[in-house]
């Protein structure tokens, strides 16, 4: 018999449309349609009363807000969204991992820095310290053009991280902290092989307090430069050029050579999810970290906003209460943060997701949470901190892609795995990004974007262990240098996005 659906635990009341699929079709478990199912969506297995649970992946993504018969489909008309309390059970599914020996790990070919870090690519970076100094950053990396970096054949471009913030804003506190600590976050990333720091010079965001405050010192990799100090814009972008070609020589003197997977931070994202994110994409995703950690590489997970539902899945799998209060106390912020707002964490998902089958952010925090896999969660940041823990951490960001990368890349990533099944176009200067799609259609019809087909296991060719292991060696092959379609298309320099949280004045 054809396969139509898809069952993901016994226990759940629902099953999954592999493919579109018509009115009056008998699929499996003998149910007959009694309405048209788009690919992704939910279908009663049986007849449910008001008031009952609807349970996918085993776990309640909602409630029935009418009575439902078996073969209906399930979404937001009758699927009420209500987040009642779960137990944490900080550390109850938390086990040792059994480390694969050093001689033994994985190897990619990487750049070996100087401090004994590994780097996926070597970029030269001009930072700002406020919009106020974004045409000279932009002047800058505009001189060192295709043909121009062909002499540097080692180099991966000269690129400008260009954000609104710097000024107007509070002169001290969370928000400034947090742009600088992003700021020094990128200066530092091991894919970062040199950089300037740009300023206008009178910005509330000053450029010798940002150096202190962050323990940032002048070397001839790293430089400081202030347009009013120099005097003006065109010497600016001058000086900034002489900066860059007294740096390109020695940031291009590199060589890869085989590193161990140990020296792999992974960033993990997904944006436009769909009914099969969390089947295919997201669950692969999460057996590649499994055998990423086994090999000492680690992982950071994110978007806070998109586990609320399933932070239990996580808080279980915490090394300590400490760690699992952490990422509670993170959500309980946003939760009062959000207050009568809006947005996603008080229940309704973007349109992109709706459209895609999910009736909620319980269903796709459910998905999401699969990305980092099965092993101990070691330690939870505050956003663009510096990720130390080994195996899987966790990051505070917005569930917004470009924000959320942005701290990841700032807390170290030197590469990130992002899934989709909307077709997110999403790339991020200074480190790859494999994007992964969560059905063969997708993938087909966007290839020029994608790198991972994942729909292999919503066909029915692969399954979730051998497609994590693809997914494993693609990201072997990305940090040894092979390049991503997002790096093909030259996507990224427009998506550093540190998070604007804070007063403006």
């Amino acid at each position: 018999m054809k396969r139509y659906a898809i069952r993901l635990e016994q226990e759940d009341n629902v099953v999954i449309a592999r493919h579109d699929l018509q009115k009056g079709l008998e699929i499996e478990e003998g149910i007959t349609l009694l309405e048209d199912i788009p690919a992704g969506y939910k279908i009663a297995a049986r007849d449910l009363k008001k008031g009952e649970e609807i349970r996918k992946y085993n776990t309640v993504i909602g409630y029935a807000s009418q009575d439902i018969r078996r073969g209906e489909m399930i979404h937001n008309h009758n699927d009420e969204f209500d987040a009642r309390g779960v137990d944490y059970a900080f550390g109850a599914d938390c086990h040792p991992v059994e480390l694969i020996p050093p001689e033994q790990r994985r190897t990619f070919l990487g750049i070996r820095r100087a401090d004994g870090r590994v780097a996926t690519r070597n970029y030269i970076g001009i930072l700002v310290c406020s919009n106020c100094a974004a045409t000279v950053a932009r002047k800058i990396s505009e001189h060192f053009t295709k043909e121009y970096m062909e002499r540097y054949p080692n180099v991966d471009g000269v690129v400008p991280f260009i954000t609104e913030l710097g000024c107007g804003m509070e002169q001290s506190g969370e928000p400034l902290a947090l742009l600088q600590r992003t700021l020094a976050g990128y200066i530092r990333n091991p894919n970062m092989g040199g950089s300037i720091l740009v300023a206008l010079g009178c910005e509330r965001n000053n450029i010798d307090k940002l150096m202190a405050a962050q323990n940032l010192q002048e070397t001839p990799l790293f430089h400081r430069m202030v347009i009013q100090e120099i005097g003006g814009t065109r010497k600016s972008i001058e000086e900034g050029i002489r900066l860059v070609e007294e740096m390109l020589p020695v940031v291009n003197d590199v060589h890869r050579e085989p590193c161990s997977a140990e020296h792999l931070l992974v960033a993990l994202e997904c944006g436009g999810s769909d009914g099969f994110s969390g089947l295919s994409a997201n669950p692969g995703l999460g057996k590649a970290m499994d055998i990423l950690v086994k090999n000492g590489g680690g992982c950071i997970h994110s978007e806070t906003t998109e586990i609320f539902g399933a932070e239990h899945i996580l808080t279980r799998r915490a090394v300590s209460q400490e760690v699992g209060q952490k990422l509670v106390d993170r959500l309980n912020w946003w939760l009062k943060h959000t207050e009568g707002r809006d947005c996603q964490i008080n229940g309704k998902v973007s349109p992109g997701n709706n459209k895609g089958g999910i009736t909620n952010v319980l269903e796709k925090s459910l998905g999401g949470v699969k990305k980092s896999g099965t092993t101990p969660l070691n330690e939870v940041y505050e956003y663009a901190y510096p990720v130390t823990a080994p195996g899987v951490s966790f990051m505070d960001t917005p569930g917004y892609d470009p924000i959320a990368s942005t701290g990841q890349i700032a807390g170290g990533a030197n590469l990130m795995c992002f899934t989709t099944g909307r077709g997110s176009c999403f790339g991020s200067v200074l480190v790859p990004v494999i994007k992964l799609a969560s059905h063969t259609e997708l993938y087909e019809h966007m290839e020029e974007d994608m790198d991972v087909n994942c729909g292999t296991v919503i066909d029915g060719t692969q399954d979730i262990q051998q497609l994590g292991e693809d997914i494993f060696e693609e990201i072997l092959a990305v940090a040894s240098g092979k390049k991503t379609k997002s790096e093909e298309l030259g996507i990224g320099e427009s998506e550093f996005a540190p998070w604007p949280i804070g007063v403006f004045a």
